[in-house]
């Protein structure tokens, strides 16, 4: 859950700020790539999050939270290249790597916890 926290709050700022204001909060990159882009990242991050959440409250799907961690990992790798690429300090990527290593931790965990269910039908 806390994994969602993060990405809801990242995805409606990004949504919702104006990208000045994003920049001066740290998010430097919004005003060296298109606006479009920033929105975007937050739409996914939006979407993301709903994807771990929604699994829970309604009892239904429960395959979509190792895809939409699956993502984060994919967004976060992508993140740490394009901070290393724009030559940011290690404290940036850190928090990324700290993502990383979250979103590829509910990956396992899930794909873990649903590899023994598999297994049990064949038997």
């Amino acid at each position: 859950m806390a994994l969602a926290a993060f990405y809801v709050l990242a995805g409606t700022m990004k949504l919702g700020q104006p990208v000045g204001h994003l920049a001066m909060m740290g998010v430097d990159y919004a005003t060296n790539y298109p606006e479009a882009m920033t929105r975007f990242i937050g739409m996914i991050e939006l979407l993301g999050s709903i994807a771990l959440i929604l699994p829970a409250l309604v009892n239904a799907s429960p395959q979509l939270v190792p895809l939409a961690a699956g993502g984060f990992t994919v967004i976060q790798v992508l993140a740490i290249l394009l901070h290393l690429e724009r030559g940011e300090h290690f404290e940036t990527v850190a928090g990324n790597l700290i993502l990383f290593s979250l979103s590829s931790f509910v990956v396992l965990g899930r794909l873990c916890r649903a590899a023994p269910s598999v297994r049990s039908n064949f038997f």
